[in-house]
């Protein structure tokens, strides 16, 4: 029962909380497949024709992307010898694609890869993390005194009603001498969030670098409860770049090419956020500029952070949150390493 109420709970979750963290501020994107080429055709000047590869994206072009954007425009992947096709995903999601092998590589969160990783029918592995550390947490309005877990009580939540986000609000809300019984929890999917702050809900669960930096350009003053700072077994990694495994096996040194020129463009953003911000509002055009320049100067830090290089993924880390999903019951177990490689980095 609990596997199968997991997947289908992940299934359902992926339009709300990439939603909740990237906003609906690309209007009309939707989940079609929009192509985005590395060149206009799959030669160069010489006639050598480059090797094609697609990667498809969680969501909506955002910063999360940044550095596959600026690689696109910078020429790194052609400099590599290949062709990259990206594309957003398909309604079932960005891993199903991958699995299935119409996508070489795509983009998900750790937290979403559970149910494919306890089944052992494993067709995808992380072979980058996008982001050092988990960037999400319970946001509201200073005015409204949240500065703690414990300040949950008596306040409205806007929740998914979904077991694992309520088990990670219940963990952090106790372990800060809390009662979660005196949380109030509003099903609610939120779509503005500065807007539903100054309305019915107090707090809601946001990725900082897109939602939370869009109600600073609201004029929100606001408290950011990080779950990381909470529980370090919440410090998992999202997103993630997946990969399919037999393309992993088939052909690991394209696989390493591709990563190499991604990890030149995350490197970019990193230092130069200005310009990177610059490159993905030129690559993708519909995008809010003054969002897109603060949001990219916020998560510029987060690329990399305290990790040796960029991409990768600590094994501790990684671990610990599936066996936290286990102990709690919200998960089949899933063995130590599972799911996650950083050979490929190299």
């Amino acid at each position: 029962m609990i596997n199968k109420q997991i997947i289908k709970m992940i299934k359902k979750t992926v339009t709300i909380i990439t939603t909740m963290a990237i906003g609906l501020c690309v209007a009309g994107c939707g989940a079609s497949q929009t192509e985005v080429t590395s060149e206009e055709g799959k030669r160069d000047g010489d006639g050598y024709e480059k090797k094609e590869i697609t990667l498809v994206l969680d969501w909506t072009p955002n910063t999360n992307h940044t550095g596959i954007y600026v690689a696109l425009h910078e020429g790194y992947y052609e400099e590599v010898g290949l062709h990259v096709n990206v594309i957003q995903p398909p309604e079932d999601g960005a891993t199903m694609m991958v699995a299935s092998g119409d996508a070489e590589f795509g983009i998900d969160f750790q937290d979403y890869l559970a149910p494919v990783y306890e089944s052992g029918d494993i067709k995808v592995t992380a072979v980058a993390a996008i982001l050092q550390h988990n960037t999400s947490g319970i946001i509201s309005l200073k005015e409204d005194g949240i500065t703690s877990p414990k300040g949950l009580e008596g306040k409205n939540y806007a929740t998914w009603e979904l077991p694992v986000e309520q088990a990670m609000l219940k963990n952090i809300v106790e372990a800060d001498g809390g009662d979660f019984s005196k949380v109030k929890m509003i099903p609610e999917t939120v779509t503005d969030e500065a807007a539903a702050l100054q309305q019915n809900i107090d707090a809601i669960w946001v990725y900082y670098a897109w939602a939370g930096v869009a109600t600073e350009l609201a004029g929100l003053d606001t408290n950011m409860i990080y779950f990381k700072d909470i529980n370090p077994a919440f410090d998992y990694y999202s997103p993630v770049i997946i990969a399919n495994n037999d393309f992993l096996k088939d052909d690991p040194e394209t696989a390493k090419a591709f990563l190499a020129a991604t990890r030149k463009g995350y490197e970019l953003a990193a230092s130069d956020p200005s310009k990177a911000a610059d490159i993905l509002c030129e690559e993708v055009p519909e995008l809010d500029k003054e969002l897109v320049a603060k949001s990219q100067e916020w998560i510029a830090k987060e690329y990399i952070s305290d990790a040796e290089s960029w991409g990768y993924i600590d094994a501790e880390r990684w671990d610990a949150f599936y066996a936290w999903l286990y102990e709690n019951k919200l998960s089949g177990e899933i063995p130590a390493g599972t799911g996650f490689s950083n050979d490929y980095l190299k």
